[in-house]
């Protein structure tokens, strides 16, 4: 069976994204071998409705048009993966590699982790994280903890979680990746 991995930025404060959804407090070149190897380790991406324009537009724009004209190697990965966008109110979204599931999220995803392949990979969106999580479905957690506190903001946990840390790497700009495995 393959995991289901959950790939966030996360604030000291337990945030994804500002009460606006905004992510500009990320520092995005923190990790980037340590990105690139956990999304070496997944063949496809579920992602919900909300996220998912950002993400495809950003993704296929940046791989089309690489800055300075260098490839980004993360943007070819992106635009190559399969993903899975999951809405209750779209039956397509225009994308590369891209699928939409309308079924229920909880047979969809045991579905998805029976077949074969490679492990399944989340990268956000809050309300879509916290249904994954409140229904059991997430096997590994890779949060990687920036050094800012917003005070409010967009949480992907809603109830009380317990977990293992596994692994834990520091980056020379302040942000620690941890790996928990749900207890």
């Amino acid at each position: 069976m393959r995991k289901l991995i959950l790939q966030s930025h996360i604030s000291l404060d337990g945030f994804i994204a500002d009460p606006a959804g905004k992510t500009d407090w990320i520092l995005l070149g923190a990790a980037p071998e340590y990105v690139i190897n956990l999304a070496d380790r997944c063949d496809t991406i579920l992602m919900g409705r909300i996220m998912s324009k950002g993400f495809l537009d950003y993704w296929e724009a940046t791989f089309d048009n690489p800055p300075n004209g260098v490839p980004v190697p993360m943007a070819e990965r992106m635009v190559k993966m399969r993903k899975i966008i999951f809405s209750r109110t779209l039956k397509e979204i225009k994308g590369r590699n891209v699928e939409v599931a309308n079924g229920d999220l909880v047979a969809t995803v045991n579905a998805l982790k029976n077949e074969p392949g490679k492990e399944l990979i989340v990268y956000g969106g809050a309300n879509f994280s916290s249904q994954l999580i409140a229904a059991g479905l997430v096997d590994e957690y890779h949060l990687l903890i920036n050094p800012v506190a917003l005070g409010k903001g967009l949480p992907i946990f809603t109830d009380r979680r317990t977990f293992q840390l596994t692994e834990s790497l520091t980056f020379k700009n302040g942000v620690i990746a941890n790996t928990y495995l749900p207890k």
